[in-house]
This record gives C-alpha cells, sequence and structure tokens, in this order.
C-alpha cells in the first residue's frame, strides 16, 4: 500500500502540531484515511518540534515514525545543518529518510536554487520550493506563525490537498476558538501561501 507521508520540521510556537492537525482535518473532509501526530523534543521556546501526516485512499494500517517522507516542510531554516552539528541528534537531519522524488517546502526569504545547496540535496534529487511564510504571516496574521501559509504551499505544489478544502475546514472548526479577525487573517495567509510560493527554475 502508498501512503503520502509528510514531516513537518519547526521550532516550538510556530504551529507545527496545528498544520498536521489541519492537514489532517482536510484530507479527511475530502474523504480520504489521514494521521497526524507530534513528536515533541525538550519542552522549552524555540526548542525543535516535528510533526507527521499520513494520507491515503485506503485505511492506514502502519502506526509508527514517518520515517522516509514524500513531502518535507521546513519552517525554520535554521534547523537545517542541526544534527550535523550535534544540537538535534535525536531528530535527525530534516532530509533524513527521503527519496528521489522528495518534496521540499522551506520557509525562507532565499531561492529554491539556494536552498537546494543549503540542503545538500544533489541535482535532480527532489523538487525543492520556498515562500517567505514568516513575511506573510507578519502581514495577514499580525504575528510570526508560518504554518497557515505553507499548507497553502502544500496545496499548491503537492495537490495532496485542496486550498478550498483547507479554508472550509478552518472556518467550520476554529470559527468557535478564535476571532472573525484571526480567521480572516488566517485564511488570507494560505492564500498567500498558494499564490507565493516558488519553484525552481
Amino acid at each position: 500500500m502508498k501512503y503520502t507521508e509528510v514531516r513537518w520540521h519547526g521550532r516550538a510556537q510556530q504551529g507545527m502540531v496545528t498544520a498536521a492537525k489541519l492537514l489532517g482535518e482536510a484530507a479527511l473532509m475530502e474523504g480520504k484515511y489521514v494521521q497526524a501526530f507530534p513528536e515533541f523534543g525538550p519542552e522549552r521556546m524555540g526548542a525543535p518540534v516535528r510533526a507527521f501526516n499520513r494520507v491515503s485512499s485506503e485505511p492506514i494500517k502502519m502506526h509508527c515514525q514517518v520515517t522516509n517522507p514524500n513531502i518535507v516542510l521546513i519552517a525554520d531554516q535554521t534547523l537545517i545543518g542541526m544534527a550535523l552539528s550535534g544540537g538535534m541528534e535525536s531528530f535527525g537531519s530534516v532530509t533524513s529518510g527521503t527519496e528521489k522524488d522528495g518534496i521540499f517546502i522551506v520557509n525562507t526569504p532565499n531561492s529554491p536554487e539556494i536552498m537546494r545547496k543549503m540542503l545538500s540535496l544533489a541535482e535532480g534529487f527532489g523538487k525543492v520550493y520556498t515562500l517567505d511564510a514568516s513575511k506573510i504571516s507578519r502581514e495577514t496574521i499580525k504575528r510570526e506563525m508560518p504554518n497557515t501559509p505553507m499548507l497553502g504551499a502544500v496545496a499548491k505544489v503537492t495537490g495532496l490537498i485542496k486550498l478550498d478544502s483547507l479554508i472550509e475546514d478552518f472556518k467550520e472548526n476554529y470559527a468557535k476558538k478564535y476571532s472573525a479577525q484571526v480567521i480572516e487573517g488566517n485564511v488570507a495567509a494560505m492564500k498567500a501561501g498558494f499564490e507565493g510560493v516558488k519553484g525552481e527554475k
């Protein structure tokens, strides 16, 4: 059975766990089978956090960590290379376990070409996409929260879920938790992420 597996890399307070949950809910809304679960490191502000998704058209019988992701999302580019420097051994490299056809989406103002070099990916290995999700979130949500712009980017470059499903799910499930202004800001962030993500030339 073929699952689409997603791994989110970020830091505490960047909304990676929420992003995985939102992706799972949107896929569920589309009639797919899903898993969404987090993995935490030390419980402190700015500590590395990973979250995972599995999405499939058939029931998912696997219940373990995602080790060979098809899609890798990196919300903080300072995490790149940290495992090699000894700062994050338990989490491994952001590129570990990825296959030749993997997709990498990075929150950065840099170009996909620059990020390919930073990720130490050989030419032809995977596809690299970038968006300045931090800037988008500051403009739409009025705070640094790159998760919802990155969800928009996922919808654009992978086709795993539709942007409309993300927006509908967010409005439906979070309207009671957040103000109308916050809802509108996050929807705008998803749309801007969808429109603003760039691939290699």
